[in-house]
């Protein structure tokens, strides 16, 4: 019976992936099949294949933010008209930041300077060099919105050069087309600009906008050619012949750069996980009320699937324990059932343990919150929680945060939601999450809803009452889904399962070569 359940999950599973990889190519693609020919007809290399030329060969390229911005705008597909990513360049690790001309001219909606922000973020917080290819037309004019006025919009992304610049974080720009108006700033804020002559244009103003404005006649070339930025103004420092020859010149620049800090926590040799990572297709059911076997799971995840366990025999909603990933030893949170006072007590003992010894902390979020009800209240569920949420959020060691499964409410936060800033945040293509599950919210506006009705002495049928769930019921699941997790940033991407430890990895590397900060931690409520 077990066999044939297992079948049934791996199926509905791999329809997920497909799905998964169905939206991915989608993003892969940028603009239309017209649009892609227009651009190779003039000459111009596609943006993907930029940055294959720019990384080294062979480099893996994590990719972020791969699906913002699906559905969301007419005519734009998952991504947002930019790539970001973090790939080898001459051997140090680079923030990779792309427009891509084929949408939309590589113009900037909310979700694009959403997007490029997160990218600057994760740069930041790893003192990542950033390599930025310009071929954009700016904001697009529409959306100013949500581009334009509020703190990490446009702005933003300037903000963030200048701080990475001043503490020594290159900021290298290429520019391949069009840089207008508040996008020329993107490469003259760089330290180092490169420009292909007669593509790459920048300018604050258009030909068009300095006519109306000024009543001036001038041709793109000679307001903000190349030849004119490098031999005249001075606002570039490397002119370049094309597509190919700028790119080469920005490898040779990242070359000029320091070489990437040494890891400063030990790596030991990674071993194999106990189980084939893909038998996780077969663990989780379809069926988000049947419970996933996390230990099995783990076995699937972890270096030989071992895990010195923590408090084993308390609190054991939530597993806790010492284990290594790819070789980097990490502090894991994993979720096993909904948190009691007592998992909450484990989890900031825990957490305490792996701030004083400098250990990187893994939460597998899989939980429907924190447990209620009269016996809960009295036990000091809420001064539990909150003692957890503190030690999690004044951790300053790197954090990193999967939803595996369904992530709600309080415990959604206390598993290092995005509100706290993990160093990065995947789901996996069944992972869900919301302030409630489907039928609690559900039940809850219905419960409240009968209430009144029954205040006004009327009666309430079982009928209308499950008219009235239903469509609650599909908002929520819809808002849940890891795709709209997806499309709005509120998670950096959606990973396969058989890509987590790959990531993991990757992501501890990065983690390891910046200084720790010492963890102060808030008031405790005893």
């Amino acid at each position: 019976m077990q066999a044939e359940e297992h079948e049934v999950n791996e199926r509905a599973y791999r329809r997920l992936l497909d799905e998964l990889f169905e939206a991915r190519q989608a993003a892969w693609m940028g603009g239309s099949d017209a649009t892609r020919k227009k651009h190779l007809k003039r000459h111009r290399i596609l943006v993907r294949d930029r940055i294959e030329l720019l990384l080294d060969e062979g480099s893996p390229f994590l990719e972020l933010g791969e699906l913002a911005g699906e559905g969301m705008y007419k005519g734009v597909g998952p991504g947002a008209g930019l790539v970001t990513g973090i790939g080898l360049v001459q051997q140090k690790a680079c923030m990779i930041i792309a427009n891509d001309p084929t949408v939309k001219g590589g113009t900037y909606f909310g979700m694009t300077v959403k997007k490029h922000v997160r990218a600057q973020q994760f740069a930041l917080q790893h003192r990542l060099p950033c390599v930025t290819l310009v071929d954009s037309g700016g904001a697009f004019l529409p959306d100013q919105a949500n581009i334009f006025p509020d703190d990490n919009h446009f702005g933003a992304m300037f903000r963030y050069q200048v701080e990475m610049s001043s503490q020594g974080i290159a900021q290298i720009a290429v520019v391949l087309g069009a840089c207008t108006a508040g996008g020329a700033y993107i490469p003259a804020l760089c330290d180092e600009v490169v420009i292909v002559r007669g593509k790459g244009f920048m300018y604050l103003g258009g030909p068009q906008l300095v006519q109306a404005a000024t009543g001036e006649i001038v041709d793109a070339e000679h307001l903000g050619g190349a030849e004119m930025h490098s031999r005249l103004s001075g606002v570039t420092d490397h002119l370049a012949e094309d597509d190919g020859h700028a790119i080469a010149i920005a490898r040779q620049l990242v070359q000029e750069l320091p070489p990437m800090a040494a890891p400063l926590r030990d790596r030991i040799q990674a071993q194999p996980p106990a189980r084939p990572v893909t038998d996780i297709y077969r663990l989780i059911s379809p069926n988000s009320k049947i419970p996933t076997p996390t230990r099995e799971v783990l076995k699937c995840l972890l270096d030989a699937g071992e895990m010195t366990e923590f408090k084993s025999e308390f609190g054991d909603t939530l597993i806790t324990g010492f284990a290594r990933m790819g070789g980097w030893r990490v502090g894991v949170l994993a979720n096993a059932g909904v948190l009691f006072t007592e998992s909450a007590i484990k989890a900031t003992h825990f957490i305490d343990l792996c701030c004083k010894r400098d250990i990187p902390l893994l939460f597998l979020a899989d939980v429907s919150g924190f447990m209620v009800g009269r016996n809960a209240e009295e036990g000091g569920i809420a001064k539990a929680g909150a003692r957890f949420i503190t030690a999690m959020s004044s951790a300053r060691v790197p954090k990193f945060t999967i939803i595996t499964g369904g992530s709600y409410g309080a415990g959604y936060l206390a598993m290092c939601g995005r509100a706290f800033r993990p160093n990065a945040m995947f789901m996996w293509p069944n992972g869900r999450s919301a302030i409630m599950g489907p039928d609690q919210a559900a039940t809850t506006l219905a419960l409240v809803k009968r209430h009144n009705i029954e205040a006004q002495g009327l009666s309430w049928s079982p009928e209308e009452e499950e008219a009235f769930k239903a469509p609650i019921r599909e908002q929520y699941e819809t808002f849940a889904a890891a795709r709209n997790f997806a499309r709005h940033l509120w998670v950096d991407g959606i990973l396969d399962p058989a890509e987590t430890r790959e990531t993991l990895t990757l992501l501890l590397d990065l983690a390891a070569r910046v200084p720790s900060e010492p963890t102060q931690f808030g008031v405790f409520r005893m």
